[in-house]
Order: structure tokens, then sequence, then C-alpha cells
């Protein structure tokens, strides 16, 4: 998919203008004046009479006490809890003025205010300015982590990992025998550096793994940190990319520092062409920031100096447009490849994906070894998962071959789609069409053998024909290359056949395409033309800039004879395809309707019905 973005999505910097920030410690600073004027003036809770009543009332007996304290007068009442009046001149002078009888009422000094009443004045006097003091705390504090947080914007994000218990090692990595060997040196330099630098050897500073996704680049990475127990720093490529300039180069500056204090370790970049791309290519030249930040790890892994153990490993699938200065010994020393499995690799791959999950007896991983070629080791992990969840939507307690059919069936075309409605119409051409391309596919000498044919759709197709190769293939001749154009072409001619001319249907665009791809791969790529035998062209797939400002490789004329070349070879596979088909039209039939009853056949029931087709004899094969 093609991950394009607009705008940066990387963390920002919160953009907090300074004056709101001071406008903030502002109110709270006016708050806290108000609160403290407040709590100093706030009105009293105790009852005010005139001093005379005081004095008539404790004449009269009416009470037993009067505690003196200022201009306070706390009086006893008999038979009644105390209570606290207030004066309005000196206590002492006015009550006896005013005639008190000393003989009636004791008159004591003592202090009037409780304790639980001193708490509460406290508290409410010291409890609002704690508030504030938390509340300035937590502000100073988030402002501290927002300076944290706006520091910490170029350090690296790198993943640090060697302190796990379950660590990978070379055994939970299956296949890659080759890949692993090469490896295994490097793992050697971690955990022996003395046993090469006493000979004078220097140890490798980069290791580059190459090889198409899914072939467990990142797994043997890890592998290698867990067979030589040193720490292993994950990042991938991308993430060292912002939109401001600069910020890469720092992230990789602190990268590598973090590493160089952890020695010996290993440093991981996943998907390195994402910063390892060829300089000069992008929009804004050398002052790129993908640039810059290349151009940082071309300087830090030239500053490593002796005895600092610190290996860059990085992948990729893309090794054609990284910078040369990045693949110059010195780098990236070593360079190893990671194909897609052979049948012996993905059986035990599969074996190791499917070791804790419960099989049934009948289920054959070596005969779906054989069926997948092609695949990669995450497309064997996809086919175990997708087993497993399929036997648990059928409510077995095993995986069962059927499961595991149906799981690879459904990752390699898709999966069924037997709700689409298909008129009777619908079928029948369906079946005439898959018919056409089993009966080329199951004639022409090197095509490879049918799988099986289906009318039921799948993922985005309206049936399915499917051809597995025998044995894995390292080279494709001309003539198979040729026989696929056959069978490719073999719906859109039954078509034409049984339908005629004018009554062919949309079923065979995505046939067309394929060819069209093919034909053109054989004449630019191959060198498979008649008029541009062994020649090939360079078609650009950079950035529109290199399309813009570079010529193409081939003048128009040359393009001219390509489209034909393409054109002969996709009339050439159509003739052939009619031909087979005019001369064993009885055999078409017979599949067509073996299709129209059972809906799916498989490769026995299409030999089984095919059995007896033959080439005619004036096709020409070559």
């Amino acid at each position: 998919m093609d991950n394009k973005s607009v705008k940066n999505k990387g963390p920002m910097v919160p953009n907090r203008k300074p004056g709101m920030r001071n406008a903030g410690f502002i109110a709270l600073i006016i708050l806290f004046v108000l609160i403290i004027y407040s709590a100093l003036n706030r009105p009293s809770n105790l009852k005010t009479i005139p001093i005379t009543t005081a004095v008539k009332n404790a004449n009269n007996g009416q009470y037993s006490n009067l505690s003196v304290n200022g201009n306070e007068v706390k009086i006893t009442v008999k038979g009644q809890k105390s209570a606290t009046l207030r004066t309005y001149e000196e206590p002492n002078a006015t009550l006896r003025d005013e005639g008190l009888n000393y003989n009636k009422v004791q008159v004591s000094a003592a202090p009037i205010t409780s304790s639980s009443s001193t708490w509460i004045g406290i508290l409410e006097t010291v409890g609002p300015v704690i508030a504030i003091g938390i509340i300035l705390y937590l502000m100073m504090k988030s402002a501290q982590g927002q300076g944290n947080q706006a520091l910490s914007f170029g350090k690296s994000r790198a993943r640090l990992y060697g302190n796990e218990k379950d660590k990978v090692s070379f055994k939970d990595v299956a296949g890659s025998d080759e890949a692993k060997q090469d490896l295994e040196e490097v793992v050697e330099f971690l955990k022996f550096p003395k046993k090469f630098s006493s000979l004078g050897a220097k140890i490798p500073k980069g290791v580059l793994l190459v090889g198409p996704p899914g072939t467990g680049k990142t797994m043997l990475s890890r592998a290698v940190a867990g067979e030589a127990n040193v720490p292993f720093f994950s990042i991938s490529g991308s993430e060292f990319v912002e939109m401001f300039v600069g910020v890469g180069a720092s992230r990789v500056r602190d990268l590598f520092n973090k590493a160089k204090k952890n020695s010996p370790c290993i440093i991981f970049i996943d998907e390195i062409d994402a910063v390892g791309r060829k300089r000069g290519s992008g929009m804004g030249g050398g002052h790129d920031e993908r640039e810059q930040t290349l151009n940082q790890i071309l300087v830090e892994m030239d500053g490593f100096e002796q005895g600092q153990n610190v290996i860059v490993l990085a992948a990729t699938n893309r090794s054609d447009v990284l910078d040369p200065a990045l693949l110059r010994p010195g780098r990236f020393d070593r360079r190893v490849n990671i194909g897609l499995p052979d049948r012996k690799d993905r059986e035990a791959i599969l074996k190791v994906h499917f070791t804790k999950k419960p099989l049934a007896k009948d289920v054959d991983l070596d005969a779906l070894a054989a069926k997948t070629a092609g695949s990669s080791g995450a497309d064997l992990a996809n086919i175990a998962n997708e087993s497993a969840i399929i036997a648990a939507r059928n409510n077995h307690t095993q995986i069962s071959q059927g499961d595991v059919t149906e799981a690879f069936e459904r990752v390699a075309i898709g999966p069924e789609r037997k709700s689409k409605v298909m008129t009777d119409k619908d079928k029948f051409i369906t079946a005439y069409h898959e018919s056409g391309h089993a009966l080329v596919g199951h004639v022409l000498p090197d095509s490879d053998p049918v799988h099986k044919v289906t009318i039921i759709p799948r993922g985005g197709t309206g049936g399915v024909t499917w051809f597995i190769p025998p044995e894995d293939r390292v080279y494709v001749s001309l003539v198979q290359f040729k026989d696929m154009l056959a069978r490719g072409m073999g719906g859109r001619i039954a078509e034409e056949i049984i339908l005629g001319p004018d009554h062919i249907t949309t079923g065979a665009s995505s046939d067309l395409q394929s060819a069209a791809e093919l034909a053109r791969d054989m004449v630019v790529n191959q060198g498979m033309g008649k008029k541009l035998r062994d020649q090939v062209f360079k078609v650009d797939d950079g950035m529109m800039i290199d399309r813009l400002v570079h010529e193409k490789d081939f003048s128009d004329e040359t393009a001219k004879v390509i489209d034909d070349e393409v054109e002969a070879l996709i009339t050439e596979a159509a003739n052939r395809a009619r031909m087979v088909i005019k001369e064993n039209t009885k055999y078409l039939e017979a599949l067509k309707d073996r299709l129209m009853e059972k809906e799916t056949v498989d490769s026995k029931e299409v030999a089984e019905v095919l059995d007896g087709a033959k080439l005619p004899s004036k096709a020409k094969l070559y």
C-alpha cells in the first residue's frame, strides 16, 4: 500500500503562547490574595449583645460563669451549654461600671477559644494556601514536562531488546540455512572479539539483509542478538525522518551514542531504504531532511572506533535504490541475501508455525509445502493461523486436512463468495471461460498442471482456474512464458468460439491485463522479443522528478518496436489457444458440464475429463 501522507504525524511540541501561561499565574495570585483577605476579615459567628444586658442577666442569676478575654466574654448559662458574646467596650471596666454583682457570678480570665475551633480556624486559613501551592506545583511540573518533551524531540525512538526471558535464537528461525551461516560469523564477532582482533581482523561495521518482504529479515536480526546475548536496538528507517530539518540527524546521533554506551550491541534499522535512497533525487536537493539523516548515518558508521563492538544490521527489499556510499566497504561490509524458501525450508517453517496447534493425523505438511511454491515465511504463518481460525469456526477440536486446504486457498486466491448470487447465464459463461483456461493449460506441454477449477466467485474474480508448478523453479524458459500467455488467453478465446466474437464479455479483463504485463516483461526485461532479441530496456520507476529531468533510455522508434513485439506475442498466444480449443471442443463441453454440475473440480477430475485431449497437428508451438 502506498503510504503517502500530506502532513507529518510525528509528535509535536504543544504550541502554547507565553502570554496565556502568564495570565494563568496572575489569576492564581489574585485568587490567593482574595482568599487571604476573606480569611482575615471573615464575619464572626459570635453573638453580640449589649453589656448592660449581660450584667443584668448575671445579677439575676442566669449565668454561673463569665470568662473574659479581651473584648470577648464567654458566658455559661445555668443548666445549658456555654456561649460566647462580644461586648462593645473593654469587658472588665464595663462590668464594674454597670454594677455587676461579683457575689452572684464568677468572673475569670481563662481563654475562651476551644481547641476544636482553633484547628478549624487554622484549616480555614492555611487550607487555601496549601491548595494554591499544590496547583502551582502541578503547573510547574506540567511546564517542566513540556520542556522535557521539547528537549526529547530529537532523541532516538529505538526500542531496546535483550532483557526479555524468551530470546530468539537460530533454532527458532526455520529455513534460511545459508543466511544463518553468514550471520553466525557476526555472532562470533560479538562474543569473541579478541579472537579476530588478535589476528588484525576488523569487525564488520554493517551487515545488509536483502530479500523480499516476509522472508524473516527482522527475525534473523533478533536471532543474532539472542545468540550473541547482547542488547538489540530496533528502529525503522521512517522513524528518523520528520518534517523539521535536523531532527532525523539528531536522532541518529542519539541512537549511536546509546549503542556505544551499551556495547557490544546491535543496531537494527528496518526498511533502511526510507532514508538510504540515492542522494540528489529528492525535491530539496542536498538540504532535504532525508539526505541529512543519511549523511549523519554515514558519518556515525565511519566514526566507530576499534573495540566498541557495535554492529549495524539493516534490512531492505530495495537494495537497488540505496546510495553507493552506504554500500561501500567500511560501512555495510557484508551483504546477506535472504530469498524465498524452497520446498524443504517451507516444510520446516510450517512445522514451526503448527507446533503449538493441535493437528489431525491426516494433515500432510509436505504436500502443503509442495503447493506453496513462491510463498514467503509470512505467507506460511498466515496459512497456519487461518487454519486454526477455520477449525475453530467449524467447532473442530483439531485442525484437519480440510481446514488446512481451505486456509491455503483462502490465502492464495481469496475466500469463496458463495453469498454472491449468479444467474444461470453468468454460470454458463463462467464455466466456458474457466474450461478454456484449463483445456489450453492441460494440453500445452510446457504449462503447469491444473490444480483446481471453480466457478464459485473467489476474491475479486468470478471464477478461478488454478495452475501450480510441480516443483520450485529457478529459471523460466521462453516456451514456458508462451504457454503461460496462451492459457491466459484461453478464457477469452473460449467465449469467442462458443458465444461468437460479438458476445465476448468483461470476464477476461484481468486475464488480458496479466497477459499484457507478462508480454511486456518478456520484451523489455528478459530480451525475448523477435526483433529485439537479447536486448533489455530500463524503465525508470523512481520519483516523478527523475522522469521529468532524465531522458529515457530508448528512442520513440524503439518504443514502437516494443509495442509491436508485445502485440505479436499476445496475438500468437491467442492463435495457439484458438487452435487448441477448436481441436478439442468436445472436451471443453465436457468440462463445462462438470463445472455446471459440481461448481468445483480438482486436478484428478480435470485430468479424467480432459483425458484424450491433444495438440492440433498444425499448432505452432514456438
